[in-house]
């Protein structure tokens, strides 16, 4: 056995899927050492998840993949929801502009998009892939996390530390297994068959763009699959009913006896026919010492939000930010302790929404179908959830206890002049913390203990202005800040390096408590810009 005990690395990694990629390279765009294992020695090719949301796009831009994204990705169409009669009975318009710009969700080519993570990764030093390697132990000290892998292809063991270790393991986490963490079943289950197809050279198919067909004899998912090589891949999935085996649905003469009203044999090529079974389950405990969890991990959502692989995502935004203050000593890593407090409600809130929307389609009875159909058409039937906020966490408390108005919320992204340059607001500005000020009635309001603070913390003090000419203004081309500050009343606004909310305020004499409430909540973790903050 080679015990690779010299080596410390910053952060040991299982699992080489899209969280992970991601997690990897946001890593190491900041500078750690990244060592991950992979139980396979090849990418699996055929894709899962199809889409991605507009906060998502945004954080794959803003880790340098803004060119890459176009080639990967196509906005996506309106999403309906029909009876069996083809009734409209909710309609969720997936191509609408976002809060971040460009459409709210990009359909995408998951071996495709994988390939672009993987290329740009090679690109750093810091990470190291250890492919064909099968963790098999993992333990932990108060020091270090440890693994112990075995290289697949020829028996060879070897064991290394790291000072923390994200288990991106999937939804049979030795990672979650290793600290006990239970799950909680929020009772969902369904089996879907799941079919993707490439048509044909030429050929045109007259079918929604993307659809779920609430029909009770046979429950569809109709959406695109994304885009490779120029060609458009589509997915058709077939709830599986109570009188059929997981095995009848799983050949290819079914897959075409279920596709026959869409699609025939002589118009595509079907490149996958597999049943998955759906659930929604969240780990209990993210986080144990220095193991934590993310992706499916951490978390398994139905697939009708689109949200699988996002939610993923959206943990490595989240605990990116928070390592790189830990690893980098800036913090204590009571700060990690914040990941699971912010995270796990988020993520459960989305489990619930993709749930809510696969009890609409789920309904193989026709009585029950119907009696669904009338409550959507007379207006009767429950709301849909919001799309969640963050609740908890690092974030503007009220004096009563909770969050202040607007803390948590997601915020506004667009185009903006800034230092006589025109972009991406992300781009020209900066990531990390930003305040984000009206005008310069509200800069003028920032003291010089603030401006101590935010500097420390290598803040970006910005306000709007009708010209970028003076110091720190920026102009809103688009009309996203201003629109959105608009409707929330505020004069100022303090972004976390998330894009999240750390609170917003009404008033300039409202400036100066708000970033004194971040300071107060950074020195509960020992964040370094706060050691002379009183």
């Amino acid at each position: 056995m080679n015990e690779d005990t010299q080596t410390i690395y910053d952060v040991l990694q299982i699992g080489y899927g899209p969280v992970s990629q991601v997690m990897a390279l946001t890593l190491a765009r900041q500078g750690h050492s990244v060592c991950v294992f992979e139980l396979w020695a090849k990418r699996f090719p055929l894709p899962r998840a199809v889409c991605i949301d507009h906060e998502m796009y945004r954080m794959l831009s803003a880790i340098g993949l803004r060119d890459q994204l176009p080639t990967v990705s196509h906005p996506a169409p309106q999403y309906r929801w029909f009876n069996a009669e083809w009734k409209e009975l909710l309609h969720i318009d997936w191509s609408a502009e976002s809060i971040s710009g460009g459409s709210e969700v990009n359909f995408i080519h998951q071996p495709t998009l994988e390939g672009m993570f993987d290329a740009t990764v090679g690109c750093y030093r810091e990470v190291e892939l250890n492919l064909g390697w099968e963790v098999i132990e993992i333990r932990q000290t108060a020091d270090y996390a440890e693994v112990l892998a075995r290289e697949v292809s020829t028996g060879n063991t070897r064991s290394v530390r790291a000072k923390y270790l994200v288990g991106v393991d999937g939804a049979n986490s030795l990672a979650r297994k290793t600290i006990g963490s239970t799950q909680e079943d929020l009772g969902f289950e369904a089996d879907w068959l799941v079919i993707d197809i490439l048509p044909n050279e030429g050929v045109e198919l007259d079918i929604p763009p993307a659809a779920q067909y609430c029909n009770p004899a046979r429950p569809t998912t109709i959406v695109p699959a994304g885009i490779r090589d120029g060609r458009y891949y589509r997915r058709w999935e077939f709830m599986r009913l109570p009188n059929e085996s997981r095995e009848s649905l799983e050949t290819e003469e079914m897959a075409w006896q279920l596709l026959e009203p869409w699609v025939k044999p002589d118009q595509a090529v079907i490149q996958r026919a597999k049943v998955y079974n759906f659930r929604s389950l969240i780990a209990h405990n993210w986080r144990d010492g220095r193991i934590l969890l993310a992706g499916d991990a951490a978390h398994v959502m139905p697939p009708f939000m689109g949200q699988g692989m996002c939610a993923g995502l959206r943990d490595d935004w989240n605990l990116a930010w928070k390592l790189d203050l830990v690893l980098r000593g800036q913090a204590s890593d009571s700060l990690l302790d914040t990941y699971q407090t912010e995270r796990r409600p988020h993520a459960k809130d989305v489990i619930e929404l993709s749930m809510y929307l696969g009890k609409v389609i789920c309904i193989p009875d026709p009585a029950k179908a119907a009696e669904r159909d009338k409550a959507f058409f007379d207006g009767t039937v429950a709301p849909p959830p919001p799309f969640p906020s963050l609740v908890d966490g690092i974030l503007y408390g009220a004096a009563s206890g909770g969050i202040r108005p607007s803390a948590g919320l997601l915020s506004p992204h667009g185009t903006i002049r800034y230092q006589n340059r025109t972009g991406r607001f992300d781009d020209l500005v900066g990531l990390g913390f930003v305040l984000v000020l009206r005008g310069t009635d509200e800069a003028q309001a920032v003291s010089a203990t603030n401006l101590s603070f935010l500097e420390k913390l290598n803040t970006k003090v910005v306000h709007l202005a009708s010209d970028d000419t003076a110091t720190g203004s920026f102009v809103d081309l688009d009309g996203k800040f201003t629109s959105y500050m608009d409707q929330h009343g505020l004069c100022a606004m303090l972004v976390r390096p998330d894009f999240y909310l750390y609170g917003g305020v009404s008033s300039k004499a409202q400036i100066a408590d708000l970033v004194q409430n971040l300071a107060a909540d950074l020195k509960r973790h020992e964040v370094l810009a706060t050691a002379d903050i009183e």
